[in-house]
């Protein structure tokens, strides 16, 4: 079977035979059709990434609604494997006491994008690049025996839990077409093509998947690849759009729809999904910024009433909480260089301002919440 996505190719012989996908090259031959539907959401799609674009460079704490942003968007591509976890549980301020395995991913993860954002910036976007951020990813959790950092040596495949190769619903290229196809990727991804960015970021997502190159991880660096991807193209200048939740809501369509460019070629099925969910979810980034920086406005309101020296006291311990919304005054004291007492006073300013509230005890530490920004970041969690 050959269409222009690529090829069935057999493998081994006797009990042991079975057949992988050797996928074509891009950019597809024949070229993708950018007419009717799929037209008409690129072209929606770029007016909102446009827009999302022109609000990060106009926020003053932009920095800090990324940071959450990242945080959030980890949480929400790792529950896309099956990780149970929530917001809370990764920021909770005792986060290294707290040994579930589930935050441990996600909070590699977290890293892993911080790592490569920062590598970026001295690499052009590459398979090193890839791989050094993939052995972030599984550093010391539990895909840590599935090689961090390493292309894969041996044949795997994907299917549900306990399936074999006999019954697997897809099987990725084998090791040689596998290095091949990456090879091939990474040129793709550093040479000049005239398809839009967008078009390029869902050919790029749907090919990295589909080669497969890791024994695990593949789905968390292949969502992070296209936000790097938007970056290195000068389309976006900060991480602020995340896919993931609309690849969660619509998991199933998701891998369908990659299934029937490898069964049929359809290229333009998939990127036309693809361009609907870079418009859906840049209008929830623009909607959340809206919602964060009018709580912001709201609250620095609130302290016009206090004198000079408290009001610059508690902005300090504010612009902590919009990065850290769950504090426990010991670590604030500690991180923002200032007394236990004075943080724990300007708690008490926060709490009756309406700002924090108590929400939890961690043996003689009390948990604070910034519960109005929580609720903003929790929707889709």
């Amino acid at each position: 079977m050959t269409n222009r996505a690529g090829t069935r190719v057999s493998n081994l012989s006797g009990e042991m035979a079975y057949e992988s996908f050797r996928p074509a090259s891009l950019p597809p031959d024949p070229p993708i059709q950018v007419g009717g539907e799929l037209l008409t959401k690129l072209i929606d799609a770029n007016k909102k990434v446009a827009i999302l674009e022109g609000l990060s460079s106009r926020i003053p704490n932009m920095s800090l609604f990324v940071s959450m942003y990242v945080r959030k968007e980890a949480l929400l591509s790792s529950q896309i494997e099956g990780t149970q976890c929530t917001l809370e549980d990764i920021l909770n301020p005792l986060i290294e006491n707290n040994t579930n395995r589930d935050v441990s991913d996600v909070v590699n993860y977290i890293r892993a994008t911080e790592f490569a954002l920062e590598r970026l910036k001295t690499l052009p976007l590459c398979n090193r690049l890839i791989k050094e951020t993939h052995a972030v990813l599984l550093e010391s959790v539990r895909g840590q025996e599935k090689n961090p950092g390493e292309f894969r040596y041996s044949q795997n495949w994907i299917g549900g839990q306990g399936s074999t190769i006999k019954n697997a619903r897809y099987i990725p290229p084998n090791p040689n077409d596998m290095l091949t196809a990456m090879s091939d990727l990474e040129k793709y991804i550093n040479n000049d093509d005239s398809l839009d960015p967008l078009i390029q970021a869902a050919l790029i997502h749907y090919q990295f998947e589909t080669i497969h190159p890791f024994l695990d991880g593949n789905g968390r660096v292949g969502r992070l690849l296209i936000t790097l991807f938007l970056m290195e193209k000068g389309i976006l200048t900060t991480p602020a759009l995340y896919i993931s939740y609309y690849l969660k809501m619509n998991r199933v369509e998701y891998y369908d729809r990659m299934t029937q460019v490898r069964r049929t070629g359809d290229y333009e099925q998939w990127v036309t999904f693809f361009l609907q969910a870079f418009a859906d979810s840049a209008e929830d980034a623009i909607r959340t910024i809206d919602q964060l920086t009018a709580l912001h406005d709201t609250n620095l309101l609130k302290f016009d009433t206090l004198t000079k020296r408290q009001r610059s006291s508690v902005l300090k311990v504010f612009t902590y909480l919009e990065s850290n919304p769950i504090i426990d005054i010991q670590k604030t004291a500690d991180f923002l260089k200032v007394s236990y007492n004075t943080v724990s006073k300007i708690v008490s300013i926060l709490i009756e301002k309406g700002i924090l509230e108590q929400t939890a005890k961690s043996g003689k530490a009390k948990i604070y919440s910034y519960t109005a920004y929580l609720n903003i970041l929790r929707k889709d969690t």
